[in-house]
């Protein structure tokens, strides 16, 4: 994070809003620029990312599920504008420490004799140990004592949208996002591979909730997908995993998508409009076409 707050500093904030004579690397001035930095980025990866999967990505016959609430796209815009500002605070002390030098970022991958292996390695060890972190920290939070007042808020969307994804309680949502920013406190891990996994990570969690269903056929029994995090949504105990079903078989808490078995949620919307287009020529409709035309546009 010292990459982004440098540039943030040389352009912005020692040129235009702090005093010359406040030292850069003061750690109240670092504090404040760290929390501003914070939420502009993470409202830019939010709003721009999941916009840009809600119009070119999800499938807005889904809208038309029964258990899609009614202005459930603001509502979830709503809750996620009002979580991520709370978040961000215990995040930032995070941030902080690894600004001051706790954590084991380094710069130059020259600082380790296996360099680019070393790089390679650390980036797959960051996917696999957040992973297990968040599969157990997540089943924990559906612990009967706290579900209720922490991670319920987020199981209101049954049937999700881009913008459910960082629609969480902030207590959920600085947990889940913990591991992580623990992993470069235990592992060593290049600043830039940082930065670029700590996107990655954004993007898959809005990926996860955007109502695209395919995967590969030959990573369907690896990847956590769309479906599989659907599913969680809609059946509550399946599914914890961010990006793998490892956790979940490991866990016995797998279960396959009821969309790879033709009976999920847009199954569900297919057969829907079917019935209300059989209906209506049922009972008379002089226009076949017109029902004709809705059918095969929602197949």
């Amino acid at each position: 994070m010292d990459l982004v707050l440098n540039v943030a500093d040389y352009y912005f904030f020692t040129p235009y809003l702090y005093p010359a004579t406040w030292p850069e690397d003061d750690i109240f001035r670092q504090t404040i620029s760290l929390l501003i930095v914070t939420n502009i980025g993470a409202f830019i990866l939010y709003f721009l990312f999941a916009s840009l999967s809600y119009y070119f990505v999800y499938d807005h016959s889904l809208m038309k599920h029964p258990q899609f609430l009614q202005n459930q796209v603001y509502r979830e815009i709503k809750f996620t504008v009002q979580s991520l500002p709370w978040i961000s605070i215990p995040t930032v002390s995070l941030f902080l420490s690894e600004v001051r030098g706790y954590s084991k970022l380094y710069d130059d991958i020259g600082e380790f004799p296996y360099g680019w292996i070393q790089l390679i390695v650390s980036v797959i060890s960051f996917l696999f140990f957040t992973d297990m972190l968040i599969y157990w920290i997540h089943r924990g939070l559906h612990h009967r004592l706290v579900y209720k007042r922490i991670h319920k808020p987020h199981h209101i969307w049954k049937i999700t949208t881009p913008f459910a994804s960082h629609a969480f309680h902030p207590v959920d949502g600085f947990l889940q996002g913990l591991p992580y920013h623990i992993y470069p406190f235990i592992f060593p891990l290049h600043k830039v591979a940082y930065l670029a996994l700590y996107i990655m990570v954004n993007i898959w969690t809005i990926s996860i909730h955007d109502g695209d269903y395919r995967v590969p056929r030959i990573l369907r029994p690896f990847i956590n997908g769309a479906a599989h995090h659907t599913d969680h949504h809609l059946y509550f105990d399946y599914n914890y995993g961010q990006y793998f079903t490892l956790w979940d078989r490991i866990g016995g808490s797998f279960k396959n998508p009821s969309s790879f078995e033709g009976k999920g949620p847009l199954n569900y919307v297919k057969n829907m409009t079917k019935e209300n287009c059989t209906s209506h020529l049922g009972n008379g409709c002089k226009n076949e076409k017109i029902f004709n035309d809705e059918c095969t546009k929602n197949e």
